[in-house]
């Protein structure tokens, strides 16, 4: 039977998705807790690798297993065998075809910034904390001029084993808000992409700062777009301030 999950997890405590020997990783976990339920090893495909300290609100992964359960005993027993930063939100029944990477049709992130002097405790472990003053029109001008279908090249890891680096993103909204438990200006960025490199989303974050606190001209994240210059682009932005939100599929 193929069950398909929607988990959510808190990043901090983990070293990524991916199966990292003795490390603690998500997919790990819930082998770990998987192969108790099922009796046999399992593997669990992911739609996606988040990096180290990098959190979902709704990561999508599938798991076929040899004993078959309805999908709320599933979903409570995964959650009563894993950590308490990791929870399986829904389980559903699916087509033994389905893959939670290669039928996924786009992905929604979220980085949040903490614009305050210092950095609140409520929003420590889930927001990028930058004490300079950002400029929230400069930020949606920059913005604007990522939005489309580019080579990323110079906004993604140079090791990624990718067939190509060209990837079209249709949304990259802008938002701003008082945030009253930290006491913070809490800025939010929302990217949705067909497809994510590695670092992709943050080094646009890092740049997007960069020209919002003035250390970059918007001029630069074109060219670094023209030319595939990684020097050209800002630096990645930290992991905690990345949230996976959604993973996107044909029947949405």
């Amino acid at each position: 039977m193929n069950y398909k999950l929607t988990l959510q997890y808190d990043g901090t405590e983990f070293h990524g998705w991916q199966l990292q020997g003795t490390l603690r990783t998500v997919q790990g976990e819930l082998t770990r807790a998987l192969l108790l339920l099922d009796g046999q090893a399992v593997v669990v495909h992911g739609a996606g690798r988040t990096d180290a300290g990098v959190h979902a609100e709704g990561q999508v992964a599938h798991v076929h297993l040899r004993h078959e359960m309805t999908p709320e005993k599933l979903r409570a027993a995964i959650n009563g065998n894993v950590g308490r930063d990791l929870r399986a939100l829904r389980v559903e029944i699916v087509p033994d075809d389905f893959h939670a990477r290669f039928a996924a049709r786009g992905k929604t992130y979220c980085y949040r910034v903490c614009n305050a002097p210092f950095h609140s405790p409520f929003l420590l472990r889930y927001s990028h904390h930058d004490a300079r003053k950002l400029d929230i029109e400069l930020l949606r001008e920059g913005a604007r001029l990522f939005v489309g279908t580019h080579d990323w090249t110079a906004f993604s890891c140079a090791r990624a084993d990718v067939a190509s680096r060209v990837r079209t993103l249709s949304r990259l909204d802008v938002r701003e808000e008082w945030n009253e438990a930290g006491q913070c200006r809490l800025i939010e960025l929302t990217l949705n992409a067909d497809g994510f490199l590695r670092y992709m989303a943050r080094s646009i974050v890092g740049t997007l700062l960069d020209v919002g606190r003035g250390a970059l001209d918007l001029a630069a994240i074109a060219r670094a777009l023209k030319t595939g210059g990684r020097s050209l682009a800002g630096a990645t932005a930290p992991a905690r301030g990345l949230t996976l939100k959604r993973v996107h599929y044909g029947d949405e």
